[in-house]
């Protein structure tokens, strides 16, 4: 992911605390056209993954990518279809800063109770599932028809409940999201890691899911028709998903 007209993975949190009293309830809103999901498959062979920003200057599609593409510009994309594993560059092609130039597939809003210790954390982040792309249109068709089934479960969603570990370090918040993840309309509680900095005058948050590529079937209802080898075969280990939004705070106290 998830991991959309109102889109997947949600989290929250973190700074701007000097602007609201420890005691009021506070509102953030995702700002659309700065925000973006995605997802990466592990290992990625040099093309498994995909972003509902592609009009990011710093993202590439890669091998097998379809005709069109302007690459090579800031970096050239990956070619070859290595099987790596690595959990370490998740997503490959991480944005370095804002824009507001993306497609509006990313929804929500996140309420914090306690804005000084970020307590009483809840929210939603919805995530327009055809609006994620890999670059290759024979690949996304497959993907929203077989695969995610966008006609049919057009939104993937992260309902937050809390936010639990939560540590600061200079201007960034660190903590772990604990809520409910829901696919093709099947709910699971999981949780996300969460970064969170203030940036031109507003939150940017990343959050991130893990899950076992083997369990999608079974857990989610996905096709093993449809995910073929990957998971049939044991190629894929890991679904990485993950959120990269702007939150801005409502300017009327939340009720």
């Amino acid at each position: 992911m998830s991991l959309v007209s109102r889109a997947p993975f949600v989290l929250l949190p973190c700074l701007l605390a000097a602007v609201v009293s420890a005691g009021a309830q506070t509102r953030w809103t995702v700002d659309p056209k700065a925000s973006l999901a995605w997802w990466q498959m592990n290992p990625h062979l040099n093309h498994l993954w995909a972003t509902t920003c592609p009009e990011e200057p710093s993202w590439r599609p890669g091998e097998g990518r379809s005709t069109g593409w302007i690459v090579g510009q800031i970096r050239n994309p990956k070619h070859g279809y290595a099987g790596v594993d690595d959990t370490t560059i998740v997503p490959l092609y991480q944005r370095a800063r804002v824009r507001a130039v993306c497609t509006e597939a990313v929804d929500g809003q996140v309420l914090v109770a306690d804005s000084v210790a970020w307590r009483g954390v809840s929210g939603e982040v919805v995530v327009r599932g055809a609006a994620l792309v890999t670059g290759e249109e024979r690949r996304d068709a497959f993907a929203r028809n077989a695969v995610l089934e966008t006609n049919r479960y057009p939104l993937m969603r992260f309902i937050i409940d809390s936010l639990i570990d939560v540590s600061r370090q200079g201007d960034t918040v660190r903590g772990t999201a604990m809520g409910v993840f829901s696919l093709r309309d099947v709910k699971k509680p999981m949780t996300a890691s969460v970064r969170a900095w203030s940036d031109a005058g507003a939150l940017r948050v990343l959050a991130k899911l893990r899950v076992p590529a083997r369990t999608l079937p079974e857990e989610f209802g996905l096709s093993r028709i449809a995910l073929g080898m990957g998971v049939t075969s044991g190629i894929w280990y890991d679904l990485f998903m993950g959120i990269d939004v702007v939150l801005r705070l409502d300017s009327a106290p939340a009720r």
